[in-house]
């Protein structure tokens, strides 16, 4: 239901002027590797929604990520690995039509790349043709998983990495634990940035793992890498949209910059204690008419509810 259009309803949000916001240009892939070359930190943030995207893009992100995280923030489930490829195209939409500055990239779901390269391809290819993203996220780094990022940028859509803490198979990893603590597993990540940077990735997330490690892994990568809980020395940062807004409560790695939850309580509850004061809407809030139609009004009510 469209409710409150119009000129006497316009819903048209209010935008604050940002710093630098109007003078910026889009965003493009062929930027993050001169950023990474001048330590220019990478922002990265997700969003899953028009609004959402339009308060990133304000802000200077300076990449999106729709990410299968909307399986637990937006659409109620318990983990990512339920989300369906359909579901997520619904919200990249939603998010491309919000940016005009920051790269859109979209996650791809467990189960909709995993059996082939043909499989890869074509999911990658609906996130761009039907979402309007700049490229793509996959998840784990060695064997099939770089053969399906090489797959994808070898059919022309640009492929970013993660590796470390995967949350599509935390099961196989013992659940949601730093990955990369010790010399054999911190190894296996040198490994797995290595194939994602030889199939093509022009990107690696690197998630729960050690600041040292994700140092080290930086320093010698030769692509930006964007860390979420693997410390400050990775060349950019993700934090998932609610967590940082304080919607909801995130890992020890995603600080609340905000308090949202708070502040919407605290809205809505207002709202709901005025509905049952009868002190909304107050005169303002409504709108005039000619004086002489409540009597007429009345009169056509009172003679038709007989027949009704």
């Amino acid at each position: 239901m469209a409710m409150g259009s119009g000129a006497e309803g316009d819903r048209s949000p209010s935008r604050p002027a940002t710093t630098g916001v109007a003078e910026r240009r889009q965003r493009l892939l062929t930027d993050l590797p001169g950023m990474k070359a001048r330590g220019d930190r990478i922002a990265m943030v997700t969003a899953y929604d028009y609004p959402g995207a339009q308060l990133v893009d304000r802000a200077g992100v300076d990449v999106v990520l729709v990410g299968d995280t909307a399986a637990m923030t937006v659409l109620g489930y318990p983990s990512t690995v339920p989300v369906s490829v359909d579901e997520l195209l619904v919200l990249v939409r939603a998010v491309r039509r919000g940016l005009h500055h920051a790269l859109l990239i979209g996650d791809l779901p467990f189960g909709s790349y995993e059996v082939s390269d043909e499989q890869a391809v074509a999911t990658a290819v609906r996130f761009v043709k039907e979402g309007g993203c700049d490229g793509v996220k996959l998840e784990r780094g060695a064997g099939t998983s770089a053969q399906r990022a090489r797959a994808i940028v070898a059919a022309g859509i640009p492929v970013m990495g993660h590796i470390g803490l995967t949350p599509q198979t935390a099961g196989a990893l013992g659940g949601y634990r730093v990955q990369g603590r010790d010399s054999d597993a911190a190894m296996r990540l040198g490994r797995e940035l290595r194939d994602l940077e030889g199939a093509g990735c022009f990107a690696v997330v690197l998630e729960a793992v050690p600041g040292i490690a994700a140092d080290a892994l930086t320093r010698f990568s030769a692509v930006p890498t964007i860390g979420i809980g693997a410390g400050a020395g990775t060349d950019g940062q993700v934090l998932v949209y609610h967590d940082l807004l304080g919607l909801t409560k995130g890992p020890r790695f995603a600080p609340a910059f905000a308090d949202l939850d708070s502040a919407a309580y605290a809205g809505l509850s207002a709202y709901v204690d005025q509905v049952r004061a009868g002190e909304f809407p107050a005169r303002e809030h409504t709108y005039d008419a000619a004086p002489d139609i409540a009597s007429e009004l009345e009169s056509f009510m009172r003679k038709t509810s007989a027949v009704l």
